[in-house]
């Protein structure tokens, strides 16, 4: 592949054909050339298939790509010392917020609309800090939070669009969700206990 000034245009890299080493480092300097802030979507499992590695995709860019793969990659830190987080396009983004959509919405008829709503919805979570560390996902630590906001776009739609069977139609859709949402938080079952402190002494009752 060779880079020109001719044949220079914006475009993502995305592969998914489960050839490892696709994305060679001069396709990836190509890359870099081409876009700002160039796209790579090394999507193939496993790790060994991938296209190329966080590191590649990082260090043949100047550090300037925004990455996500289908394996799980570690952390990379960029020539200033700063740590770029590897996103994982993952399934776990999406359907946990749209079935929970889904059931509290009662939608029955799931047209293709929902699937690009949810994945509007979850690019629009995407933070400037997310991209400023290399990521083109948010951090999975905050899968709930993306849930939350994925299954409220999905409800809307449904009673925008009338296929919501649940009735009447909510004031408070977040509200409404976090209502139907499982409570993983809960009291202990076991008795309360108590310390006794080695210096207390039980007195000594004396028989009458």
């Amino acid at each position: 592949m060779t880079c020109s000034s001719d044949t220079r245009i914006d475009f993502a890299a995305a592969g998914a054909a489960a050839i490892g080493g696709a994305f060679t480092a001069e396709i990836l300097r190509c890359m870099g050339e081409f876009n700002d802030r160039p796209v790579i979507f090394a999507l193939s499992n496993p790790t060994s298939k991938a296209e190329c590695t966080a590191e590649d995709a990082y260090s043949n860019t100047d550090d300037r790509a925004l990455f996500a793969s289908g394996s799980p990659f570690p952390d990379y830190t960029a020539k200033d010392g700063k740590k770029l987080r590897p996103g994982q396009g993952n399934n776990a983004y999406i359907f946990p917020g749209l079935a929970l959509g889904i059931i509290c919405a009662g939608i029955i008829d799931i047209s293709d609309d929902f699937l690009l709503l949810s994945a509007q919805a979850l690019a629009d979570l995407v933070s400037e800090d997310d991209l400023n560390h290399g990521s083109l996902y948010p951090d999975l630590a905050d899968i709930q939070k993306c849930s939350i906001a994925i299954a409220k776009r999905v409800v809307e739609h449904a009673y925008e669009t009338g296929k919501a069977s649940v009735k009447p139609q909510p004031l408070d859709t977040e509200a409404f969700i976090r209502a139907q949402m499982y409570d993983v938080y809960y009291q202990s079952a076991l008795p309360a206990t108590y310390s006794w402190e080695e210096d207390v002494t039980t007195p000594t009752v004396s028989p009458v």
